[in-house]
């Protein structure tokens, strides 16, 4: 039964009682007046995790963190104006990866608008495209068809955040005052027999049950048709993409399943750091048996010294490697993409079927009607002893001999990956650090969730992101991240304390924009060095006296020793390695250049 002092008070309850009964277990909030009653309401409710930032973009990154880790909604609250532009980012991101995220905007009432009223700014529709559905919730009133209208908003609200394609909502939310739980008299006061009412009691229960209709059902069809291809191709290949947050668990795509598929028609899977089959209790332990690997990760190093498929199965979001998805776009091969909403993720628009299913539903369906023909040993043996040279180069690289004069990021990558324990969760920032992770994150047995914000790719909101999927989980965290990604969230790092987050936070600190070095732009310098490398000189020591976490200057050679001991100790360390971005990229290349040049004479 829900009683209230007034009615901003009651919409406050109302929204958070249906909220959580409708399962929501974590709410971001931000300080702010106009958000007064769904704080109080939150921050009260007992069933509703509360975190608290002061900052709105670090709070927006945070809960698309958790989010992402949880694959369910975490909610927004702020107060108006600004304070909900700086949400946007996050938002963005979110529709991109298909991150279920509440967002709940703090609004001045419809008569204040427009009229020069301080923090007034037009709400409606605010995030354009980049929400899956958008409302504004009446004006509070002690009305019955308008509670039951509100409940019923908020059902809707948290379904749309996760059905048919995952992603933000908005929810804008106009107040008039008063705004704290203070008795009133006359229009914004609660008659004492509103609570008695359908509206003003609820239901044992959320108000509206929601259920979740079966997405991307497979379609018999499709299956024969893939399960022909299949079979018949001399050279399969299946690639499995950035996992969307939903299919991090095995429920919705079991790995066993994918390397049944893969063992039976004697494909190579080529698993994205992001795609949850790079790691996992899946992978089998003994590498040197080269005729049993079905799970490839150092494909970046060799694939385009390769010969083509002549089948593809793909499926999760995009590639982090540029140089597959060009390998795929150049193949003249019957490639199927496989979404669970038939949305088309395939920038090169070289795939020539689309099938709308959940991967996890065909890899299951192609695992028991599959004959076992493996039509080509020599195809996947081919990648094992491809697979085989690459590691082999990337460990000499990283022998303290040689990175004591040729030191690089990438060595950094595969020791992150190679000594975390067993299990953990690990955000990588993007720009160079996920590229590295790529193809230096070694696959092993440790049930590793490895996450990153690909969706719009962006370096903002990295350290919140990371701290956010922390929350979330038990397990140790390593945020992998640059320098200028680790200063441009820099107020993301109060969250340590104040959510009581730990992590080990490795930073690659190369004094610039590092990925630039990959561009041609690199040659015209200047303007190169000011205005795309641009170093900025700063020592961030000081935010470690700032915000309570100790700092470590490590070289590349003194890292992995560091690594494990913060790995084994309380609170959070922050590692710095010093790289020069040119060096380190110019050992890219010439690693690159090996191993190809390796893999390459093999085949002749």
């Amino acid at each position: 039964m829900t009683t209230a002092p007034n009615r901003a008070t009651l919409w406050g309850r109302v929204l958070a009682d249906e909220l959580a009964a409708g399962g929501l277990e974590a709410v971001c909030l931000a300080p702010g007046s106009r958000s007064t009653p769904l704080t109080i309401a939150f921050a009260k409710h007992p069933e509703i995790e509360v975190f608290s930032h002061l900052d709105e973009r670090s709070a927006a990154f945070f809960a698309l963190g958790r989010a992402r880790r949880t694959g369910e909604p975490t909610a927004l609250v702020c107060t108006s104006g600004t304070a909900a532009a700086n949400f946007h980012p996050a938002v963005i991101e979110a529709a991109q990866a298909r991150v279920p995220m509440l967002v709940l905007t703090a609004d001045r009432p419809p008569e204040l608008r427009d009229s020069g009223a301080n923090q007034t700014v037009d709400q409606l529709d605010l995030y354009g495209d980049a929400v899956r559905w958008h409302a504004e919730l009446p004006v509070p009133e002690a009305s019955e068809r308008t509670v039951r209208s509100l409940r019923t908003s908020a059902a809707r609200a948290l379904l749309e955040t996760t059905v048919s394609e995952p992603g933000p909502v908005h929810l804008n939310c106009p107040f008039r005052k008063p705004l704290e739980p203070i008795e009133t008299d006359g229009l914004e006061s609660v008659p004492d027999e509103f609570s008695e009412t359908l509206a003003g009691r609820g239901r044992d229960g959320a108000f509206v049950g929601t259920r979740e209709p079966e997405r991307g059902a497979v379609d018999a069809d499709d299956v024969d048709s893939l399960r022909a291809v299949l079979e018949s191709a001399a050279r399969p290949l299946i690639v499995a993409g950035p996992a969307d947050p939903a299919t991090l668990s095995p429920s919705q795509l079991d790995p066993t399943d994918v390397i049944a598929v893969a063992d039976a028609v004697g494909a190579p899977v080529l698993a994205d750091p992001l795609s949850n089959l790079r790691f996992g209790p899946h992978i089998a332990a003994d590498r040197s048996t080269s005729d049993t690997q079905t799970i490839y990760g150092g494909y970046d190093g060799y694939i385009d010294a390769l010969p083509a498929p002549d089948a593809v199965l793909r499926f999760g979001a995009s590639p982090t490697s540029k140089r597959l998805r060009h390998f795929l776009r150049d193949a003249a091969a019957r490639q199927f993409l496989l979404d669970p909403v038939g949305a088309w993720r395939e920038a090169t628009f070289t795939a020539t079927d689309l099938v709308a299913a959940e991967p996890g539903a065909v890899f299951e369906t192609l695992a028991d009607e599959l004959a076992n023909t493996d039509s080509d040993s020599g195809w996947r043996t081919r990648f094992a002893e491809a697979e085989h040279t690459h590691w082999t180069h990337c460990d000499d690289a990283r022998t303290d001999e040689v990175l004591e004069s040729t030191p690089f990021e990438g060595a950094i990558l595969a020791a992150v990956f190679e000594a975390v324990p067993d299990p953990a969760t690990i955000f990588v920032s993007n720009s160079m650090p996920i590229r590295d992770g790529d193809r230096f994150g070694r696959p092993r047995e440790a049930d590793l969730t490895v996450l990153a914000n690909r969706g719009a790719s962006g370096i903002d909101g990295i350290t919140s992101s990371a701290l956010g999927a922390g929350s979330a989980t038990e397990e140790p965290l390593v945020l992998v991240t640059g320098d200028l990604a680790f200063y441009h969230d820099s107020n993301g790092l109060l969250a340590l304390e104040r959510c009581g987050v730990d992590a080990t936070i490795v930073l690659l600190d190369n004094d610039g924009g590092g990925i630039f070095h990959k561009l041609p732009v690199e040659a015209f310098d200047p303007p190169f060095t000011s205005q795309f490398k641009t170093p900025h000189g700063l020592e961030f020591d000081a935010l470690a006296e700032l915000y309570d976490f100790d700092l470590q200057h490590v070289g590349p050679t003194e890292f992995e020793d560091a690594y494990r001991q913060s790995l084994a100790s309380e609170g959070t360390q922050v590692l710095s390695v010093a790289f020069d971005s040119a060096a380190s990229h110019r050992r890219r290349e010439e690693l690159d250049e090996t191993v190809r040049t390796a893999v390459g004479a093999d085949d002749d």
